[in-house]
């Protein structure tokens, strides 16, 4: 089945000669744009010649794909728009895009200016390519519109687009740590071994003993494996980063309320919360306005 192009759109408060600047210098162009790494610009043969160039994407460390890209740009008199035409595409057996087409359109509203893309292209491999294009196409989608995001606040605030980045995928990386490590305390100390110390600590805290004991650290469990799955979800983690950072110390006290014991172990309960209680505060001052996808439409008309 054929998919819909990729359309993204964002408004932004700056004169339309300025992010014709950002997005039609190429040595501006790639540091705000996540779906390029490298962008050079071949020399035209005539002054109304489309302006060709190369590009490269490194996917991961040593491996990157690099293809040939063509584009031109008109300005439109009556309403003052401009737009800029591209045809791209690649070689290399490696990406999942043949060749494909789009354009840059510039629209100004008053104030602000409107600037949206689309775009759409052949996928390779055929039948195979096209059912695992109904994954690469959403993703490379939402890098799109991320990218449009970084743009807006380079030029907004004049933060360079590789702090933005940095900020923005250090904050994945602490969420991806904190589901892995309230998952595998859930799943294996509480479910799989019902650990004895984890009993033992529970009943010192509760007074609750025995199986009862063990059924309650049991959905504790649960709970906390649920708990984890939301630290993998599209969604502000601020408010989960100030629930740790009051829950950890009282999970220290606890703790230590019940055994004292449990402070002399290696990799003991002060330490284990220290650590998070102060990942959890680096999390949180990472994750303040960091670039996202939800700033642009997604769809004409939205």
């Amino acid at each position: 089945m054929k998919q819909k192009p990729i359309y993204v759109e964002i408004n932004m408060n700056a004169p339309i000669d300025t992010v014709w600047e950002y997005t039609q210098n190429p040595k501006l162009h790639e540091q705000w744009d996540l779906r390029f790494s490298e962008i050079n610009y071949i020399p035209k043969k005539a002054e109304d010649s489309p302006q060709t160039f190369t590009y490269k994407t490194n996917v991961i460390p040593f491996i990157s794909v690099e293809g040939w890209g063509e584009s031109k740009g008109t300005h439109h008199k009556q309403n003052g728009s401009r737009t800029s035409s591209l045809h791209f595409g690649t070689e290399q057996k490696i990406s999942p895009i043949v060749q494909g087409k789009g354009y840059w359109k510039y629209v100004p509203k008053g104030d602000q200016l409107t600037f949206l893309t689309q775009y759409d292209y052949d996928a390779r491999y055929g039948k195979v390519g096209q059912a695992l294009d109904v994954v690469f196409r959403p993703l490379i989608g939402w890098a799109t519109a991320l990218s449009f995001d970084v743009l807006k606040r380079w030029i907004d605030t004049g933060e360079p687009p590789a702090l933005q980045y940095r900020r923005f995928f250090l904050s994945i990386l602490i969420s991806v740590l904190f589901f892995f490590i309230w998952f595998y305390q859930g799943l294996v100390p509480k479910l799989i071994v019902v650990h004895p110390e984890e009993v033992a600590l529970f009943s010192a805290i509760s007074g609750i003993k025995g199986t009862a004991a063990q059924l309650v650290v049991q959905g504790i469990g649960v709970a906390e494996i649920l708990f984890s799955l939301i630290w993998l979800m599209p969604i502000n983690k601020r408010p989960l980063y100030i629930l740790q950072i009051a829950l950890f110390p009282m999970l220290l006290i606890s703790a230590v309320a019940a055994s004292s014991a449990t402070l002399t172990g290696p990799f003991n309960v002060l330490t284990l919360n220290i650590a998070l209680f102060v990942l959890s505060i680096i999390g949180f001052v990472l994750h303040q306005n960091i670039p996202t996808a939800k700033s642009c439409k997604r769809k004409r008309g939205e």
